[in-house]
């Protein structure tokens, strides 16, 4: 039976950039009313074993899913894949590759930091949970500890924003690459957040088209980085290609103002997402 209720398909917890343990995370959705809530975290699906453990009696349907980077013209665009088979060794190699690949970037980034702020590599780590996909959240949450600015919003503001000195580009498949394994790893891939400042003006209808033959299932409509007429605008693309519409909070814990909850999906969407993936199942809680 497909989840009746408030559904949040994008959330993050300790296992890549929440400051929640996967457990605490799905205790919180819980406590909040929600039907349904997916756990999406940044290149990596270790948090899962866990979030299910916790939803156990409860109630709570969790879907297991991943975040995964790619890049566009040098922007980031994020594909959320649900109900992927976390053993897929293609996609697991992307993930892991991923995940090195933000290290390394992390490090740089400190090491440029640390000629002007009082930072180091140290302090990152004692900010990240252990096997944690360490990036730049990470440093944001040093720099608070530090002192240099209130929360991870100032620091992405200032310090870690692309135009203040320290920003270190990072390399990511193409989104049709992404799309791609996660289709072949039996996810069912969502382009997340698409109308946030850098995949909105890229995604042209063309472009839209290439990821819809590649496999791209839905897009992510209802999220607080995408203003109203940039919703709009994918509501229709939603409706002309055929698209699953998918609303989320992507919850942080305290890394973020965004809140359980406050964006959610359609119960009939979540059910096209349940019937397409065959990776993975969905807990029930």
């Amino acid at each position: 039976m497909p989840a009746l209720g408030r559904i949040d398909l994008h959330t993050h917890s300790s296992a890549s950039d929440g400051t929640e343990p996967p457990a605490a995370l799905v205790r919180e959705a819980a406590d909040a009313g929600l039907a349904a809530v997916a756990l999406t975290d940044h290149d990596t699906t270790a948090g899962w074993a866990e979030a299910f453990e916790a939803a156990r009696g409860t109630g709570l349907e969790v879907l297991p899913g991943v975040e995964l980077s790619t890049q566009l013209d040098g922007a980031s665009v994020h594909i959320l894949g649900y109900l992927v088979d976390p053993d897929d060794p293609p996609l697991r190699a992307l993930m892991d590759e991923l995940r090195s690949e933000r290290l390394h970037r992390a490090e740089a980034m400190v090491g440029r930091i640390g000629r002007d702020y009082d930072l180091t590599w140290d302090d990152v780590l004692a900010q990240t949970s252990p096997g944690a996909t360490v990036g730049r959240p990470h440093i944001a949450d040093a720099l608070v500890a530090k002192g240099y600015v209130p929360d991870r919003s100032a620091a992405f503001g200032s310090i870690l924003h692309w135009r203040g000195g320290y920003y270190q580009p990072h390399r990511a498949p193409d989104p049709l690459v992404g799309v791609r394994l996660l289709r072949e790893a039996g996810g069912v891939p969502v382009v997340a957040h698409p109308g946030s400042r850098g995949p909105e003006g890229l995604m042209t209808d063309a472009r839209i088209r290439a990821l819809v033959d590649a496999g791209l299932a839905g897009v992510e409509v209802d999220h607080r980085d995408n203003p109203p007429r940039a919703r709009e605008r994918w509501r229709d693309i939603a409706e002309r290609f055929d698209l699953i519409r998918t609303g989320s909070s992507d919850y942080h814990g305290a890394g973020k103002p965004n809140r359980l909850g406050e964006n959610t999906t359609d119960p009939e969407q979540f059910a096209r997402i349940v019937e397409l993936g065959t990776g993975a199942l969905p807990f029930p809680g």
